[in-house]
């Protein structure tokens, strides 16, 4: 059995490297083109090299979201992207086109293609018809199952993708117009614009009474009718591997530099244990509660186990819970001064005791030593936007590693 992929969001290029740090194998971006995330920050053509020669130098892959569903006059230019990401040697393109696909297999025929959650492969069939193709990979719709993955890899030898962690959409995989309808379609939701309107809040209006409206629950709240809670399979890695899943993948590709290290981490010392451990292998609860420490809606396995019901959604608020704010990042660390050079990412002060996240997974308390600023003065506190200071640390400090404190002295 191979090793199951850890596949990490990548929205910027500092996305992309804290991925890598914290142990993603692999990183799934966009270029200024072609992909479904209008807001994630994406890469132009230099940076998406950058990003593959970053990625090869530490042999880990780099998949180029190119998902959009086109419309007549949004495919001018696609052969020529489709064959500089050849050039700069992408492990692979994400489509869910047929269009778009027929294309890379005529301009680019030895660039690998995997197929992406928007095309819906939810059974063997389609699946084996992509691999007849010439597809290499299908990331499955999310409404797939346990089982049925397992099932559909008994039936077709090619590589499962299926996303582990992160937010869920209320429609079928993100087939969804409600931003259209809402925006009288300046925002378009399959086409990375999505206003999520799934996570407004909603009321009833009785036909015979317009003008008044009834919540749809007596709650000071209101009811969040299409809010879906958000997907977590931490405590399922031998399930999946079983089932023959290839690559776990990361959703959020628009969320913080935080929860891209802290999701990543996590997930990489459970699936390390698991391939460690096997027959011996153990669930830590450690591992939830760190999952618990990012911003997130409350967890569900979605449809991993069965079809998803009420109790899949979040009825009481759509905003996600910040238990922890990331408050800085540490670059270096002299073991001579014991000192360590701090990023300020959130204002933090001389003696506060805060938690830290290290790349290698590693969490523990640390007190916040001495500062001193850029010119050498002592302060005593760190108030200034990605300030730079020198922090007196007796623990040695691995660079990247972040430090964090429970929001709001929760």
């Amino acid at each position: 059995m191979e090793k199951m992929e850890l596949l990490a969001p990548a929205g910027n290029m500092e996305k992309m490297k804290m991925a890598f740090r914290f142990g993603a194998d692999a990183v799934f971006l966009a270029g200024k083109q072609f992909g479904l995330r209008a807001y994630g920050g994406n890469f132009s053509k230099e940076q998406l090299k950058e990003a593959v020669d970053y990625a090869h130098e530490r042999g880990k892959k780099v998949y180029i979201t190119v998902n959009i569903i086109p419309r007549e006059d949004e495919l001018e230019g696609l052969d020529d992207y489709l064959k500089y990401l050849y050039e700069i040697k992408v492990d692979a393109v994400i489509v869910s086109d047929l269009g778009i696909f027929s294309v890379c297999r005529e301009v680019t025929p030895n660039l690998p293609v995997h197929i992406s959650t928007q095309a819906s492969t939810a059974n063997w069939r389609a699946a084996k018809m992509w691999k007849d193709m010439g597809a290499e990979r299908i990331v499955l719709a999310r409404e797939v199952s346990v089982s049925e993955m397992a099932d559909i890899r008994k039936k077709v030898d090619v590589e499962l993708e299926v996303f582990g962690h992160g937010a869920m959409c209320i429609s079928w995989s993100g087939r969804c117009l409600l931003s259209n309808f809402f925006t009288h379609g300046k925002r378009q939701s399959n086409r990375g614009e999505c206003i999520q309107a799934c996570r407004f809040k909603y009321s009833v209006m009785e036909e015979s009474r317009p003008g008044q409206y009834f919540p749809i629950e007596e709650d000071e709240h209101g009811t969040y009718i299409f809010n879906s809670k958000d997907l977590c399979l931490i405590e399922h890695i031998p399930e999946l591997a079983e089932a023959g899943v290839s690559s776990l993948k990361i959703e959020g590709r628009m969320k913080s530099v935080y929860y891209v290290a802290a999701v990543i981490a996590t997930y990489r010392k459970a699936i390390d244990a698991y391939y460690r451990e096997k027959e011996n292998y153990k669930f830590r609860p450690e591992w939830k509660e760190e999952l618990e420490k990012i911003s997130h809606r409350p967890y569900t396995t979605g449809f991993a186990f069965a079809q998803a019901d009420e109790k899949a959604q979040e009825y009481e608020k759509s905003q996600p819970v910040q238990p922890y704010d990331f408050i800085g990042m540490i670059k270096t660390y002299d073991e001579n001064t014991k000192t360590a050079q701090v990023q300020q990412r959130n204002h933090f002060k001389v003696g506060e005791i805060v938690e830290c996240l290290s790349p290698s997974g590693e969490v523990f308390p640390l007190e916040i030593g001495k500062l001193t600023n850029k010119d050498g003065e002592q302060v005593e506190k760190a108030p200034h936007p990605l300030e730079e200071l020198t922090m007196e640390a007796y623990r040695k400090l691995e660079p990247y590693t972040i430090m964090r404190r429970k929001a709001n002295g929760r």
